[in-house]
């Protein structure tokens, strides 16, 4: 029997993907996310999905319990939908919300909370390989949504559960009108939650600043009016308020001169495609994006520039980011070099390094963050690099807006291996985190670690 915590939106997928769970006897928590502080009238966000997986629960004989994240979703999930439509980019929030909400801040809660495993409704699976646990299309091939978890890694799907994949839509409902649960019948949304349905152009409007243009044709020729790009997406062809005569689409947004082009329908047809690889192994996850929005690509494409090179094991790429400017990799390069380095990327390494002192100026924490994240292969080499395995820096894991050290993180997860491990490379188990004041073994007694307080309590001592 292992203990799950059920992310439970109050539509039918979830309701029976915590039923399957509770009758494979394991032990069973529902938890609604409250996302969304305004207006909502579909999605997961609604009053009436909270009481919906609220009421299911209870018919399960489970816990329940709402987890408010609206804080960070605005700044995770919603803020970059909106800078994306800004750039004349058509962007997936749910995409974004399942890194950062569901496998982000739901995931760590869950390890936080000594959970085994994380399950949802999604219609997907987890297989095993001999490389590890990989993401696989769902039984249901028309209901598929594997594509809203392409950036979960092995770490994560290690940890995650996904029931209703072995099940057809049908087979889901049929199961959840046997078991008389209220979401049985309940209709699919379709729709973005934080939208009110038909709304997304007030919606995009109240917070893009207005800015017409012009909609040209194939020739450059003026053939149309608009009042904002955020109106538009690649391949559109309802709504462009274009008449020639015959079908156009939109086949380019140039966002700096606020021009949409359009074209027949043989001109949305490509001949390349540039295709960026976001992850080949297990060594990254969602969670570089904890505590706030993601920086440079990122919000589109999940990683930085940096890391894409780092993670393709591309000399090529990683050249051509280098070519764009060291202020900006200044910035990237230390996600980038932390994913070369553990990747075994040696070239990428070389290469990122060169550029990237200033990034170790402003986040000094990549040891910190390699200790959050259990990479204990990672942290003597970074030491070798010289970074500092006593430097201050902030993950958000798992004190929001703490400044800590990697020891301070090995306190909190009660990882004595890790803890030891930074005490030979030179940790201070008398340094204390920036804000709290408080050293490694005061955060092993708030976290209530036994094995991380039997190993600083000879070193030092912190205030009960």
């Amino acid at each position: 029997m292992a203990r799950v915590m059920v992310m439970m939106s109050g539509g039918v997928d979830s309701s029976v993907a915590a039923a399957l769970l509770r009758a494979r006897g394991h032990d069973v928590t529902g938890v609604t996310l409250k996302l969304w502080g305004g207006e909502s009238d579909s999605g997961c966000c609604s009053v009436a999905d909270v009481e919906d997986a609220r009421r299911v629960a209870a018919q399960l004989d489970i816990p329940h319990y709402v987890f408010n994240f609206s804080d960070a979703f605005d700044a995770g999930v919603v803020e970059p939908y909106v800078d994306a439509y800004a750039a004349g980019e058509t962007p997936n929030p749910c995409v974004e919300c399942n890194r950062t909400m569901k496998f982000g801040r739901v995931l760590e809660r869950a390890r936080r909370l000594d959970y085994d495993f994380v399950a949802t409704g999604h219609h997907a699976r987890v297989i095993a390989t001999p490389d590890g646990p990989a993401l696989a299309r769902a039984v249901d091939r028309a209901k598929d949504q594997s594509y809203v978890l392409y950036m979960l890694g092995a770490e994560e799907l290690a940890l995650t559960l996904l029931p209703v994949g072995e099940l057809t839509k049908a087979e889901v409902r049929e199961h959840a009108r046997t078991l008389g649960l209220r979401t049985a019948d309940k209709p699919e949304s379709m729709d973005v939650c934080f939208i009110t349905r038909h709304g997304r152009e007030a919606f995009l409007g109240a917070r893009i600043p207005r800015r017409a243009g012009t909609i040209i044709d194939e020739r450059g020729e003026v053939v149309g009016a608009h009042d904002g790009i955020d109106a538009f997406t690649i391949g559109q062809r309802r709504g462009l308020g274009v008449a020639v005569g015959e079908r156009r689409y939109v086949t380019d947004i140039a966002a700096p001169t606020a021009t949409v082009k359009v074209g027949p329908a043989d001109a949305r047809l490509r001949d390349r495609v540039r295709l960026l690889v976001e992850h080949g192994a297990d060594y990254l996850s969602p969670f570089w994006a904890h505590g706030g929005r993601p920086s440079g690509l990122r919000a589109s494409h999940g990683r930085t520039p940096a890391e894409v090179a780092a993670l393709a094991g591309c000399p090529e790429l990683a050249d051509w980011l280098v070519a764009q400017g060291a202020q900006r990799l200044a910035a990237e390069g230390a996600d980038g070099l932390i994913a070369a380095i553990l990747s075994d990327d040696r070239a990428s390494v070389e290469r990122l390094r060169q550029h990237t002192p200033e990034a170790r100026e402003q986040r000094p924490a990549l040891i910190v963050w390699a200790a959050a994240r259990r990479k204990r292969s990672a942290i003597p080499r970074l030491a070798e690099l010289g970074f500092d395995v006593n430097a201050l820096g902030r993950t958000d894991i798992p004190m929001e807006q703490a400044w800590e050290t990697a020891l301070h993180q090995a306190a909190a997860q009660g990882d004595a291996e890790l803890g030891r491990l930074l005490l030979d490379l030179g940790a201070d188990p008398a340094i204390e985190d920036a804000r709290f004041g408080s050293t490694p073994l005061g955060w092993a007694r708030h976290f209530g670690q036994p094995a991380m307080i039997a190993l600083l309590e000879p070193l030092t001592s912190a205030p009960r």
